[in-house]
């Protein structure tokens, strides 16, 4: 019989003929079954989905309908991986549908559907524009490119502030750098949050500074009830930071850091990676190998006393830290002696 002829042979006889077209047949009304109980399948509801697919699958791989019935398997099966979320095989369906029957208007929409959650924003737009040139009233479609420019607006909103906001990092990176100020380990992120130099428009570049009293820090200290004993006047503080080391922070690290809490935090690149090798280098350590205070004069500048060697400004948050103590607590004879370190 024609059922068992070889792979590529043609049949001869009226009999094996008769054979192929009955078993074509056969093929044609399975497959028409299969895509019916994948559309009731599909109506059942979500716990259904798979069973719908698996259904048009074996339709197609009948391979006996037409062109247009294929593509409407095709359309149909696309529709189920939407619904399921499965974008990617969603447009692929899309396309072989396309394909195989140019004028399934529904197979343009479902293609445009799994671009758009995709975001493949062109692609979705093409797709609706070529649906809409094979039916000018369909309103699915019109609805749908709505929606297309509306995230397209959305995204090049988006993509228009993280340029800006990287492009302010990287002028902000370039202003510390060319003042020749040096930037290392995080501290007292806590107290900060999120605060961070400014470059104004006038190019002055603008510091939050933190001042902690140091005696409250203390954790052999109990908190002040505060000063009720009048050693913190103005006459009495002091002012220290804290001479350390550090490594050198790359510009593409400095920029990551600057970048957190803007619409660019998670940008993949911030095209200095290439241009910048990791440049591992540390800040000398202080005298004797351990930190030390240091007491600014406060006659200077800040920007003078930023750019002392031994001044490292910790890059997380870009907050500048100075300790206050008063010379008439108890407490300062340790601190000058370098009995007491910040908590860490």
């Amino acid at each position: 019989m024609a059922l068992w002829m070889d792979a590529g042979s043609e049949p001869k006889t009226e009999s094996e003929i008769a054979d192929l077209q009955a078993i074509s047949a056969i093929k044609e009304s399975a497959a028409l079954e299969l895509k019916e109980k994948g559309n009731e399948l599909v109506k059942k509801g979500k716990k259904h989905y798979i069973e719908a697919i698996d259904c048009y699958s074996r339709a197609i791989n009948q391979n006996v309908l037409n062109n247009q019935d294929t593509s409407l398997l095709f359309s149909n099966r696309a529709h189920v991986n939407l619904l399921l979320g499965n974008f990617r095989r969603a447009l692929s369906d899309s396309q072989d549908a396309i394909k195989l029957y140019p004028a399934n208007v529904k197979a343009y929409y479902r293609a445009a559907k799994a671009c758009l959650s995709l975001n493949l924003l062109r692609e979705a737009k093409s797709y609706c524009e070529s649906g809409i040139e094979k039916d000018p009233s369909n309103e699915e479609l019109k609805k749908l490119a709505k929606q297309i420019d509306l995230k397209k607006l959305e995204q090049e909103e988006r993509e228009a502030h993280v340029s800006k906001a990287l492009l302010e990092a990287k002028d902000l990176v370039s202003a510390i750098q060319d003042r020749g100020l040096k930037l290392g380990k995080a501290m007292y992120r806590e107290f900060t949050g999120l605060r961070k130099p400014v470059l104004d428009k006038n190019g002055i570049l603008h510091w939050p500074v933190l001042l902690l009293y140091a005696e409250v820090m203390s954790k052999s200290c109990p908190p002040l009830p505060w000063d009720k004993e009048n050693n913190y006047t103005r006459e009495a503080i002091e002012l220290y930071y804290e001479a350390g080391s550090g490594i050198c922070l790359s510009k593409t690290k400095i920029i990551r850091y600057l970048l957190e809490g803007t619409t660019a935090s998670n940008v993949e690149s911030v095209g200095e990676e290439e241009k910048e090798a990791a440049d591992g280098s540390s800040y000398g350590m202080s005298a004797g190998g351990s930190s030390k205070w240091v007491k600014v004069n406060e006659k200077r500048t800040l920007h003078d006393v930023l750019k002392e060697p031994n001044f490292i400004i910790p890059m997380i948050p870009g907050v500048v830290f100075f300790y206050v103590v008063s010379k008439r607590s108890s407490f300062y004879k340790d601190f000058r002696t370098g009995n007491w370190a910040p908590p860490m």
